[in-house]
């Protein structure tokens, strides 16, 4: 049983069906279009999807590719990372609206018949008996109920889980000196567009991400924690001011800003379990170790866990059971790739973006950013961290049992 069909629940229940487990994935929600998701498919990813024969296909998805991350100072243009240093197949980073990649990824799990999704289902409670958790109960949004019994369940279900509320799990703060504003800037005639793909624009108290999303700019503004409300109570025009400052010739764009209801506000949080598992439950992705967005990379790790889990997991599933000891396994093997992570995250957070955000002293251009942009072999280092992560997973050839598909099959259940 898994609760939540996002990158960590769609990635681990297609691999169980793979792998031949009867599995359940329960997305609270009717489809999977929703903002505030995390649009880039890593390297590492795609090289899951091809060890399982579906990157070719998941490419033929619209989508951008890119194959340098730059920033934007007042100084000038900047590379960050290139992707084209790496090794293997996939030089370059996918930007993908997750909503086609959590279909994507339903669809060719719903192939086999070892897989069912129920939509429109809310996890509300967990099921126990004698001290292990067996199952979930549910809710619908015609205010139906219902019971799924499962040998483990796992809670994929974000970072304001209720399966991880429930299980009385100790979460590790660290905090975030941030929040982002989220919205759109079309691609609007005559504008000058932003140098990469993936850039970020930065300048004294102001620090601003566009992502290309073919048609228009997925863009995230950053502010400092708390003060979402200011920002508001200057005004409309205020901000747009303030992105023109950083978007200079970009007037159409920031004009379509019509009012507050295009901007979305994103609290963002960094923490940890202290422990990923009870008896029968297993928590992973954001469920387990919410991430910041600095880098991009939490659907990345989500993916791996996933990854991860469903190798560790799926020969004791065929067998109908699944000690304490191997749920541990799962959070050993992905906790330091979390820890490592994070602590780069926190660094670059208080070292970096509170003093940007702080806006008292002006910004001079990082040192890194000239250190890559004089070596540019260097350039491959944080392409290497952010497209690949630490300790990626790979998956096994598929079984006989994981290639047989249903008649019918490629609609959700």
């Amino acid at each position: 049983m898994i609760v939540g069909g996002g990158p960590a629940g769609m990635v681990l229940g297609l691999l169980l069906a793979r792998d031949g487990v009867d599995v359940v994935v329960l997305e609270k929600h009717d489809d999977f279009f929703r903002d505030f998701r995390g649009d880039t498919v890593h390297p590492s990813t795609l090289r899951l999807l091809g060890e399982l024969g579906l990157a070719e296909a998941f490419l033929q998805l619209p989508h951008q590719e890119v194959e340098r991350l730059g920033v934007t100072t007042d100084e000038g243009e900047f590379t960050l990372a290139d992707f084209r240093r790496l090794p293997g197949p996939f030089r370059f980073l996918t930007f993908v609206p997750q909503w086609d990649f959590l279909s994507f990824l339903a669809d060719r799990a719903s192939r086999s018949p070892h897989f069912r999704l129920l939509t429109g289902a809310e996890a509300v409670g967990l099921l126990r008996q004698d001290g292990r958790v067996t199952g979930v109960r549910y809710a619908t949004a015609d205010g139906g109920t219902g019971e799924v019994s499962a040998t483990v369940t796992v809670a994929a279900d974000g970072r304001d889980s209720r399966l991880r509320a429930e299980a009385g799990l100790t979460v590790r703060e660290f905090g975030a000196p941030m929040d982002v504003l989220w919205f759109r800037l079309p691609k609007g005639a005559g504008t000058t567009a932003p140098p990469f793909g993936g850039v970020g624009r930065l300048t004294r108290g102001r620090l601003l991400v566009l992502i290309d999303r073919g048609e228009y700019w997925q863009s995230a503004y950053l502010v400092r924690k708390g003060t979402v409300d200011d920002v508001r109570a200057a005004g409309l025009d205020a901000f747009r001011a303030d992105l023109l400052r950083l978007l200079p010739g970009m007037e159409e764009p920031v004009a379509a800003l019509r009012s507050w209801d295009d901007v979305k506000v994103l609290s963002v949080q960094l923490d940890r379990l202290s422990r990923w598992h009870l008896p029968g439950l297993l928590l992973i992705g954001d469920a387990a170790h919410a991430m910041s967005p600095i880098g991009g990379v939490g659907v990345n790790l989500a993916v791996q866990d996933a990854a991860a889990a469903a190798r560790l997991l799926a020969p004791w599933l065929r067998r109908g059971r699944v000690p304490s000891r191997v749920l541990a396994r799962v959070h050993r093997r992905r906790v330091l790739p979390t820890v490592l992570t994070q602590r780069v995250q926190r660094a670059i957070q208080q070292r970096f973006v509170d003093r940007l955000l702080a806006g008292d002293r002006p910004v001079a251009t990082p040192a890194v950013l000239r250190l890559l942009q004089r070596w540019p072999v260097l350039q491959g280092l944080p392409a290497r961290v952010i497209g690949l992560g630490v300790l990626p997973e790979h998956v096994r050839p598929a079984p006989l049992h994981g290639l047989r598909e249903r008649a019918g099959a490629g609609r959700l259940t």
